[in-house]
């Protein structure tokens, strides 16, 4: 049985993919939070408390939980020389400026007798203190008293940027950000090695020249993908996904969301969610006209694709390609306010793990309101301390497989 499956954002959610939050946010500090892409500094203790209720939550609902170091854990120790590569490819992609730190840095991550934290400490970020037998010996080490030699990657716990599942296949995405582009270097361990998760059939891969994330990408049914051309989402990199999913797959019909190239629309789902067969929250800025461009198969040219484009409202576009009256539901309702702020902390970016049922932020009580007001069933999570970090309960996982 193939163990990646998503032809849907509702049906029934089986497998999902974690990270749970680690030493990568204790070594946040305000000098580099806004390099990598945060604006405060998460509590790391009651962050994971809340990811921990988040996770129990899935497994209270039938879904089985998987975590990322375990996956790049089983992938690297398939083979000594699959640990060597990776460590290898991990300090070329780290930038480390001198030749004498790189050699140093890798003989301290060979040095771990036990791949699991090994796998953590490339996450966490390494200090300069923590290499063995470190001292100033390049012009580099005199001048720059930058503590880290690796940097941290405190966004590791939203899982569904670095790669994205699609039918049976893999977009193994190019991020857009210096900073997270690191992150997907674990996803292609996975579905290279994984015992269980390996594949070849990869939609997008991370070399391509132009990005693309994973929160800009939406299966809406086995026939029709949304993405969204974001800031972080270059719109050749949708067209180049588009042609090999028409080429590999059964999908028909690529919808492309022209977005605001600002962070409160940071991606498509940051935009709208599908928490029923015709129900999505939205953002309550974008109920109003929306350029969006069909991508199709061209059938007498090949390798060609067909755009039209399409200005209209996204309840219109949604209803005529779903063929069902849409409802759309707004963050945070009329109030512009509440509006606002419920959006701030992803009040529209929602988890449905069954129709009509969908994980929650609890501070979003508003939303949360209007989604039971609609015939939802809500399942509110604590959210605190993984808010802090601009992403939602979609943002915070990758669903491997739904029914």
């Amino acid at each position: 049985m193939n163990k990646l499956n998503v032809f849907s954002e509702i049906r029934p959610l089986k497998t999902v993919l974690l990270h749970e939050p680690g030493e990568e946010l204790e070594n946040l500090t305000p000098t580099i939070l806004s390099d990598l892409l945060f604006d405060d500094i998460p509590w790391l203790p009651l962050a994971i408390e809340e990811h921990r209720s988040f996770a129990k939550v899935l497994r209270e609902n039938g879904v089985e939980v998987v975590y990322l170091t375990d996956l790049v854990t089983e992938s690297l120790d398939t083979n000594p020389r699959v640990k060597n590569e990776f460590i290898k490819e991990f300090i070329q992609e780290a930038n480390i400026a001198s030749e004498t730190l790189s050699f140093y840095t890798e003989e301290y991550l060979k040095s771990f007798t036990n791949t699991k934290e090994m796998v953590k400490k490339t996450m966490s970020g390494i200090r300069k203190d923590e290499i063995p037998n470190f001292s100033k010996r390049t012009l580099s080490d005199y001048i720059s008293d930058y503590p880290f030699v690796t940097d941290p990657m405190p966004n590791l716990y939203f899982t569904r940027d670095p790669f994205a599942i699609i039918g049976n296949g893999v977009s193994l995405n190019k991020m857009k950000t210096t900073t997270r582009s690191r992150e997907t270097i674990y996803g292609k361990y996975i579905f290279k090695y994984h015992p269980i998760y390996k594949t070849n059939n990869l939609f997008y891969n991370r070399d391509y020249k132009t990005s693309i994330e994973g929160g800009d990408i939406i299966v809406l049914n086995s026939k029709i993908i949304c993405v969204g051309i974001s800031e972080r989402t270059h719109p050749s990199s949708i067209e180049k996904l588009a042609k090999n999913i028409f080429e590999r797959s059964a999908f028909e019909i690529v919808l492309a969301f022209d977005l605001p190239k600002r962070r409160s629309f940071m991606h498509l789902d940051t935009v709208f969610t599908q928490v029923d067969y015709n129900k999505f929250t939205v953002h309550s800025h974008c109920t109003n006209n929306f350029k969006v461009f069909e991508l199709t198969k061209n059938k007498t040219e090949e390798n060609k694709l067909i755009v039209r484009e399409i200005n209209d409202t996204i309840s219109n576009i949604l209803s005529n390609y779903l063929e069902n009256d849409v409802v759309l539901i707004k963050c945070g309702g009329e109030d512009s306010i509440s509006s606002d702020r419920e959006q701030w902390s992803d009040g529209a970016n929602t988890l449905a793990i069954a129709p009509g049922k969908v994980i929650v932020y609890n501070r979003n009580h508003i939303t949360n309101t209007i989604l039971k007001e609609n015939n939802v069933d809500v399942i509110p999570i604590p959210s605190s301390e993984l808010s802090r970090g601009r992403g939602g309960p979609r943002c915070m996982c990758m669903p491997l497989y739904r029914k």
